[in-house]
């Protein structure tokens, strides 16, 4: 099995519902290391390049608004497969189909405010990365 970092962010609708605590505490029991972790108040110019990929689509100017209304948690999270065991341990993106016991069938409001957002691919995780953290940021490597 492969041992891969992969990106995480704590949604501010899940920030604001004190559930940081217990989303790192899924991710560490289910065999994930933060391997590097900011709190911060993203801004618009590093919110639209971080979803450039939706810019044509119509929810992209109320995600942007939405990423930018709080404080966010960014994560790199490590560990066997991270990428993949990330994404089942968030659960499906509407949190009414999330799995029971998923972060976002826990905390996610709805499709938008889902609580928390994973890397889909390997690829994804190392752009996103580069995006908020710079090498010398990783302690738990």
């Amino acid at each position: 099995m492969a041992i891969e970092t992969t990106f995480s962010i704590i949604k501010p609708n899940a920030v604001k519902k004190n559930a940081i605590g217990p989303i790192i505490q899924l991710f560490e029991k289910n065999g994930l290391k933060v391997a590097a972790m900011k709190l911060v108040n993203l801004d618009k110019t590093k919110c639209e390049t971080f979803y450039a990929e939706h810019k044509e689509r119509p929810f992209f100017g109320e995600l942007v608004s939405f990423m930018t209304s709080g404080p966010v948690v960014l994560m790199a999270l490590k560990g066997e497969n991270a990428v993949t065991r990330n994404r089942e341990i968030m659960g499906a993106t509407d949190p009414k189909k999330a799995a029971p016991g998923t972060i976002r069938a826990l905390y996610g409001d709805n499709v938008g405010e889902n609580a928390v957002h994973g890397s889909d691919s390997p690829a994804s995780a190392e752009r996103e990365l580069k995006i908020f953290f710079e090498t010398k940021e990783f302690v738990n490597a």
